[in-house]
């Protein structure tokens, strides 16, 4: 009877102990579906607000992690200084992480996290990363152990692509495919209905006006103005400085009462040497209309000897400029070379 008493108990102890293994959860899931949750409410695109305490969780799982995340540094007090254009950079930043699910299927969602984190809220979490300067994007890899040197800093330079370049330095460091971006349009539906019911009701006026000669179009004056503000606009880079909603200057980090106006990189360029430039290429390109259309017709040579040696010293002058801005910003030398029937 003893003998078979014993395995008895034993069953009974283990059948005790098996609901209790079975209630057990795992972290790993448990935080998992803790993201998958907080990203499919993010109001930001799927980007999940970090916290000091949802970042102890996320770094108590071991690695290699099932997922990598991506993390935008942000403070609220720095929004008004447009130099570094948080505000702006944060936008883009959403707008990968909505590329990203929209991309993807949702089995993939849960491989890449992307979160923001403010300043104020976690400042420890910053000095974790060792973060001192903004703006500031760090990719941390699943297999990182420690996230201030296996993570990976996206360089300064790269912001001048806001949402492309986010993504490609995402691709770059992952095996993960963010996909096209999604921009928003420029005018919505309503904007564009709008748009076509001003320009149907004002169409018989203006054409009255166009065929009895009396518009804008027909002055001289407009033409020449519209064709000089299109060369500055096309040679300044204005564009680019548009569609990349590029600042004007940035405040120089090692010294915050100091303004940089010209940036050393080719991967990036301010507004103020893109209207630097300009400047220089309109002043040649109004020099030298002057001298075909209105020197050629002064009648005292020595006149136009004067007026063509200071458009020619003017001209070297500005041309010299631009070449010394771009070698001073890429390292790419021009060179004279002499014809060799001078040598």
């Amino acid at each position: 009877m003893a003998y078979t008493k014993t395995p008895i108990f034993v069953v009974l102890f283990l059948i005790t102990l098996l609901p209790i293994s079975t209630n057990s959860q795992d972290p790993t899931s448990d935080l998992l579906a803790q993201l998958e949750s907080l990203q499919s409410q993010s109001p930001n695109g799927g980007v999940i607000h970090l916290t000091d305490s949802l970042l102890k969780r996320i770094l108590s799982i071991p690695a290699p992690r099932p997922f990598t995340f991506l993390i935008f540094f942000d403070a609220q007090q720095l929004h008004s200084k447009a130099e570094l254009s948080l505000p702006s950079l944060k936008s883009e930043f959403s707008l990968v992480s909505k590329s990203f699910l929209a991309n993807n299927p949702p089995a993939s969602h849960s491989k890449l996290f992307f979160f923001d984190i403010e300043f104020q809220e976690s400042q420890s979490s910053f000095a974790l990363f060792g973060v001192n300067s903004l703006p500031h994007i760090k990719l941390i890899p699943a297999e990182a152990t420690d996230v201030k040197k296996d993570s990976f800093q996206m360089d300064a330079s790269d912001f001048s692509r806001l949402a492309e370049s986010m993504a490609e330095f995402v691709e770059a460091k992952t095996k993960l495919s963010i996909g096209p971006i999604g921009r928003p349009p420029l005018i919505s539906k309503k904007q564009l209905m709008f748009l076509v019911a001003v320009i149907l009701i004002w169409a018989p006026f203006l054409v009255k006006k166009v065929i009895s000669g009396n518009t804008l179009l027909h002055n001289k004056s407009v033409w020449m103005t519209g064709a000089i503000f299109v060369y500055f606009f096309s040679v300044s880079g204005s564009m680019h400085n548009i569609i990349r909603k590029m600042p004007m200057f940035l405040v120089d980090r090692n010294d915050p009462g100091k303004l940089v106006f010209f940036y050393q990189g080719s991967g990036m360029q301010l507004g103020a040497e893109g209207f630097a430039v300009g400047f220089l290429y309109t002043v040649v390109g109004l020099l030298l209309a002057f001298v075909t259309h209105v020197l050629v017709y002064v009648r005292n040579r020595n006149a136009q000897r004067l007026v063509m040696i200071f458009v020619m010293f003017v001209s070297f002058w500005a041309v010299q400029k631009v070449v010394f801005l771009d070698n001073w910003k890429t390292g790419y030398g021009i060179h004279a070379y002499w014809p060799t029937s001078w040598k």
